[in-house]
């Protein structure tokens, strides 16, 4: 269910509501670590600019390194990277990014 939702919302801006639901239960709630990571890298990666699901995907990447302690390479570099793009403009990725990339350096000791 939670793959579906996805994929359909990165095709159908119409099923972003139901997919932004999903990403955050799936950060705050999914015990495997590699498949939310997973998850949010995909839509931080593929949402189109001026999606909410772009900023609620950084946003995630905070959960996720709250509740698991790390993050990939991949992961901690597409967080600095929509934190990047909300600062700059709040138009193409809202700033929930910015919030979830603070988590990941607190949460990651990044400081």
């Amino acid at each position: 269910m939670v793959v579906e939702t996805l994929e359909r919302a990165l095709g159908d801006r119409s099923a972003e509501g139901e997919a932004a639901e999903v990403l955050v239960g799936t950060a705050l709630n999914d015990d495997d670590p590699e498949f939310v990571e997973r998850w949010c890298v995909q839509v931080g990666m593929r949402a189109v600019s001026g999606s909410p699901l772009l900023g609620l995907a950084g946003l995630c990447l905070g959960h996720t390194a709250r509740r698991f302690g790390r993050l990939s390479d991949d992961a901690l570099a597409l967080a600095e990277l929509l934190a990047v793009r909300a600062e700059a403009d709040p138009t193409d990725v809202d700033g929930r990014a910015v919030d979830g990339y603070d988590d990941v350096r607190s949460f990651l000791h990044l400081w």
